[in-house]
């Protein structure tokens, strides 16, 4: 009789939402307010976001390439003494 094998979890496979957070995850990184990015997103000037029903998800790589658009050059050290 052969053996038939049951396949084995596969822990290295990548979860569907592993590249995911939640308005709550995002607004703990960033040290904001839930209410602070739902009041972003209806303006339009946060991070991108993706609404699945009720639910919001950021995709960390868009939030960092946001956060990077956030950096502004600085001023140059004029000659005022």
């Amino acid at each position: 009789m052969a053996e038939t094998e049951s396949p084995a979890p596969d822990a290295a496979k990548p979860g569907l939402l592993d590249d995911w957070m939640s308005r709550a995850e995002l607004a703990q990184e960033l040290g904001l307010s839930v209410d602070t990015l739902a009041r972003w997103e209806t303006r339009r000037i946060g991070p991108t976001c993706v609404r699945i029903g009720r639910k919001v998800l950021y995709r960390r790589g868009a939030v960092q390439e946001w956060l990077r658009e956030q950096e502004r050059p600085r001023v140059g050290s004029g000659g005022r003494k």
